[in-house]
């Protein structure tokens, strides 16, 4: 029973981390081992759980089956640990987290890795991407996200502020007069971001607001891409304060209306209301905040 127990497990690993060579990494096993255990589950079952390909692994309906009552039986075990963390000196287990994919060149890495040292018998699986996942069919623990929340369902616990500035290339700017207000950048080139909204806010040093809707001929999904269309001489960007210290540092970069602010970034720690990994999870948020 043990035995089966484990290769159920390990079975439930492939099909979330979407491959055996994945599900290897995540485990600590060798590609080969995760492969036999998922082969001697289907020969003691007598059914055929994955459909296998060189590039693609999909569930038979008999997988999907018993995959959700392996996922069930994981997070019963997963939420038993978490349980007992408060009773140890050392918080252990699994800690699932989705995060804008521009952070990973700003200085919230210091951050994770200082968590990941601080707790070294957490293990940390780490997704980075700038499109909004879904934390509870995504099957995350913890999101962390930039800007303003609207998950009012959700748990949510800021973390830190992050600058933006208005920026561009030195040759861009070099053929438009100096702008003075935010008014002259109306007809200049503006790089949009798909999940951010066109209108710019910026105030002035003594608290005057101005919105401004820039022209786009180009619009991106990732903040790094922002940051690589303005340094191409594309037109105006405000990205993250610390993407754009890089670009002045190598002369990729100016910034543009320096006496105008825009609105920081919040960023937040965001999880279910009936995390199963509740008290891990609030132990990896208080981390951060107080970082």
């Amino acid at each position: 029973m043990i035995e089966k127990l484990r290769s159920i497990a390990i079975f439930a690993t492939v099909v979330d981390q979407g491959s055996f060579r994945a599900a290897a990494e995540q485990l600590g096993l060798a590609p080969s081992r995760v492969s036999q255990a998922v082969s001697n589950l289907e020969r003691d079952l007598g059914v055929t759980l994955l459909y296998r390909s060189t590039r693609h692994l999909s569930m038979t309906e008999q997988g999907r089956v018993l995959h959700a009552q392996a996922r069930e039986m994981l997070n019963a075990v997963e939420i038993g640990l978490d349980a007992l963390n408060p009773m140890t000196t050392e918080p252990v287990g699994l800690l699932r987290v989705s995060a804008p994919a521009f952070l990973t060149q700003t200085r919230f890495m210091d951050r994770l890795a200082g968590f990941a040292k601080a707790h070294p018998k957490v293990s940390l699986d780490l997704h980075f991407t700038d499109q909004r996942l879904d934390i509870i069919k995504d099957g995350f623990d913890v999101a962390i996200r930039a800007g303003w929340l609207e998950d009012s369902d959700f748990i949510a616990r800021k973390i830190g502020e992050m600058d933006r500035l208005l920026v561009a290339h030195p040759d861009y700017v070099a053929g438009k007069a100096r702008p003075k207000r935010p008014e002259d950048l109306s007809e200049w080139d503006w790089i949009g971001f798909s999940i951010r909204s066109d209108r710019t806010e910026l105030t002035s040093r003594s608290g005057e607001t101005v919105s401004i809707t820039g022209r786009s001929n180009i619009k991106v999904s990732a903040a790094d891409a922002l940051y690589e269309c303005a340094v191409r001489g594309l037109g105006l960007s405000h990205i993250p304060e610390d993407l754009a210290r890089r670009g002045f540092a190598r002369g990729e970069l100016v910034h543009i209306l320096p006496d105008w602010t825009l609105a920081p970034l919040g960023i937040y720690a965001v999880w279910p209301n009936q995390s199963r990994r509740e008290n891990l999870t609030t132990i990896f948020a208080r981390f951060l905040s107080e970082a």
